[in-house]
This record gives C-alpha cells, sequence and structure tokens, in this order.
C-alpha cells in the first residue's frame, strides 16, 4: 500500500508529517511519500495572521488537494485547523498531546515574567497570547512576529525582540527548548490556542480510520472536541484573542476558556466541567457561560458579534 501524506514544507511540519509515516511504516508497513504543499499562510509572512485570513491558512490548500486525491492524508497543527472542516474530509485521527504551554524566550534568562523589563519588544503574531501577556505588563511593545521556527529564533538572538512567545509543543518536536532561555507560561498568565500541542490527521471522510488507529488518542480527542465546540460556538477565529484547554481525570473533563481584547484591557475566563462522555455539550455550556458574563460585549466591540 503506498500512502501520500500532505504537509507543509516547514522544519516543523515535516517534522511533524515523518512522525505519521514513521507510524504508518512501523505498524503497517505502508509505502508512505511526503508531499509538500505552499499554503497561503507560508506564502504572506509581513502582516499579522488576524489581518489575512486567520484559521485556515495553513490548511485549506492542503484540503484541496485531499478532496482532489493528489494525497490521502494530510498532518496538520491542530490549532491552525478551522472549527468547521470541509464537507467530505474529516479529522480521522489526533495524537496524544505535546506539552501544550506557550514559552517566553528570551536573550537573557528570566526567572519570572516579572523580571521582563516593563517596556520590552515582544515577538508574536498571536492575538490571544498579545492579549494575555498585556493583561500582565500593559505596557509591552508587542510587534508582530512571522516565520517558522528558525527565524523567529533568528529574529530574538539578532535583536529585533528582547522576547518572543512560542509554543513549547514545537520546540521539544524540533529538540531545541534546552538550547535557548525559556521561561514556560504558566496557564494563569496565557491559556493555550485550542488543540495547541496536538497533531491531527485529516482524511476524506470514511477512509483510513483503522489505519490510523496506533496513531489516535482517544483522551486528547474528547479534550479538543471539547475546546472545538467552545471555539464554534462562540466563531472564533485569529482575529479574536480567545483560548481553551480541556483535562480529562476519569469520568470528568474540565474546560477552561478565555475571550479578551487585543490590549489586554478587558477579558473573560471561566472554566466547567462535566462527564467525558459529553465534549462538545461542555464546550458549548463555557461558550454559553463566557459570553454572558461579557464576551459578548467583546465582540460586539471588534465587529465579530
Amino acid at each position: 500500500m503506498k500512502i501520500k501524506i500532505g504537509t507543509r514544507g516547514s522544519k516543523l511540519a515535516l517534522w511533524q508529517a515523518n512522525w505519521v509515516k514513521d507510524k504508518l511504516e512501523s505498524h503497517h508497513g505502508a509505502e508512505v511519500e511526503l508531499v509538500i504543499i505552499k499554503t497561503k499562510g507560508d506564502k504572506i509572512l509581513d502582516a499579522p495572521l488576524a489581518k489575512v485570513g486567520g484559521k485556515g491558512l495553513f490548511v485549506k490548500e492542503i484540503e484541496e488537494a485531499l478532496l482532489d486525491r493528489r494525497v490521502d492524508l494530510a498532518v496538520h497543527s491542530m490549532k491552525d485547523v478551522p472549527s468547521e472542516i470541509p464537507e467530505g474530509l474529516a479529522i480521522t485521527a489526533v495524537s496524544e498531546r505535546e506539552s501544550p504551554e506557550d514559552v517566553l524566550v528570551t536573550r537573557e534568562p528570566l526567572k519570572s515574567l516579572s523580571e521582563l523589563p516593563p517596556d520590552a519588544v515582544v515577538g508574536t503574531s498571536s492575538l490571544r497570547r498579545q492579549a494575555q501577556l498585556l493583561a500582565q505588563i500593559p505596557t509591552l511593545q508587542i510587534k508582530t512576529l512571522r516565520g517558522n521556527l528558525d527565524t523567529r529564533l533568528r529574529k530574538l538572538v539578532e535583536g529585533e525582540y528582547q522576547a518572543v512567545v512560542l509554543a513549547k509543543a514545537g520546540m521539544l518536536r524540533l529538540g531545541v527548548y534546552r538550547d535557548h532561555n525559556c521561561l514556560d507560561l504558566p496557564f494563569s498568565v496565557c491559556l493555550p490556542a485550542v488543540g495547541q500541542g496536538v497533531l491531527a490527521i485529516e482524511t476524506r471522510e470514511g477512509e483510513f480510520k483503522e489505519l490510523l488507529e496506533p496513531i489516535h488518542s482517544p483522551t486528547t480527542a474528547c479534550e479538543v472536541k471539547a475546546e472545538r465546540s467552545f471555539l464554534g460556538s462562540i466563531g472564533g477565529s485569529c482575529q479574536v484573542p480567545v483560548a481553551a484547554f480541556g483535562e480529562s481525570q476519569g469520568e470528568t473533563l474540565t474546560l477552561e476558556g478565555f475571550i479578551g481584547m487585543p490590549d489586554g484591557s478587558r477579558w473573560v475566563r471561566e472554566k466547567v466541567s462535566g462527564p467525558v462522555d459529553a465534549p462538545s455539550q461542555l464546550g458549548r455550556e463555557l461558550s454559553r457561560l463566557l459570553l454572558e458574563k461579557g464576551g459578548r460585549e467583546i465582540l460586539e466591540e471588534l465587529g465579530l458579534a
């Protein structure tokens, strides 16, 4: 059996696709080929994501290749996948979650966020990270940061920024986490993006489910389903600072969410718990709670309600 995996061409995307390739080859003896596809998000590197289309920028062209049968599977970072999947496609497997935290990477080592100069230039392309950092230190100078992981780290080293915010999962996967001054940001400071740290394997609907079983994590799938239900219920995109994290323990699933203004001036944050077998319902419940407690006013002010 020969299987074609569609992937972006960045070092991290290739690591992720090769991880899936290795699993399929070792479990099934399949012959797997990677097909690199350039997405709109890879081509536009000089503008904030929120201004050029937000979620979907890094998956649309790969999904088109799936629908056209040019590839059989697609490997995405789950946080890049919009809450609505095109008709005919499905997220058939999700990986176990790698560390979901954001990290503040600095030129000089810091023991806590309070040691960061109050007017420091901090690089991030994420309104979610921006809003939560400015809620902590309103005087920070947030500067757009785009490009792959190597590019972002190089801009930090060259002095363009005093700190940059990155996903810990990507740094761990590429083996560079211990090569830099990394301060893990606790969830109390920066709640992660929906699906952060998780790989999504997308296929045409009804295909390859058995093949992907060795990769699939039912626990992570449940947690991410709650997060994505929350995101879909509020109509979240890269244009809204939104965060959510689900965690299951035994038969209980806990989901925490955040909606804020990009300048960090106002935000709402709540946590709900419920049975693990009703993740979508829990996501909708958290959405309703946050919207009632001020999230709707924030979305209206941003022109997105």
